[in-house]
């Protein structure tokens, strides 16, 4: 994981339009987590988790929004891009941006109980594997935290 002096304030920005998508997400009900693949600045895709709307369990924000990038990139392949969500990636999220080829994964919060980038696996930096991705956690940590706290204290 890089060090927290690799956040920028673009990072912030980022990571603002991801809250904004997994708010969106928590207001149909599921799970408020979001994401955003950028690349040179620009916004290829965002999602929210639609597991319960589309019935399907790999219907993460981070799957949806990688497929919806791809797409607008005309390429499976996602080279120099970054992965912006809130909550870090279970490790189907992160085999995803691996796959894909992502550059870079800037993570709000860690996840004690599926989290694949830093704290039960470190997948990104995984020599094992043929790709590596520059992981970065913390960004906006305290309001990704809270949004998913907030949803489940609601539901208990």
């Amino acid at each position: 994981m890089t060090a927290a002096a690799a956040v920028t304030e673009v990072d912030r920005r980022w990571m603002a339009v991801a809250l904004a998508e997994a708010r969106l997400a928590g207001a149909r009900g599921e799970v408020p987590v979001g994401a955003v693949v950028v690349r040179e600045e620009i916004a290829l895709a965002a999602a929210g988790n639609q597991n319960l709307a589309d019935v399907d369990p790999t219907a993460h924000a981070e799957v949806i929004a990688l497929r919806a990038a791809a797409a607008r990139a005309g390429n499976h392949r996602l080279p120099r891009a970054t992965l912006y969500v809130t909550v870090e990636p279970c490790a189907m999220c992160m085999g995803a941006a691996l796959h894909a080829r992502i550059a870079r994964l800037v993570f709000g919060c860690a996840d004690p109980k599926g989290g694949a980038a830093t704290t039960l696996y470190r997948l990104g930096d995984d020599a094992r594997l043929n790709h590596r991705v520059d992981v970065v956690g913390g960004v906006a940590e305290e309001p990704c935290r809270a949004l998913l706290q907030d949803f489940f204290r609601a539901r208990r």
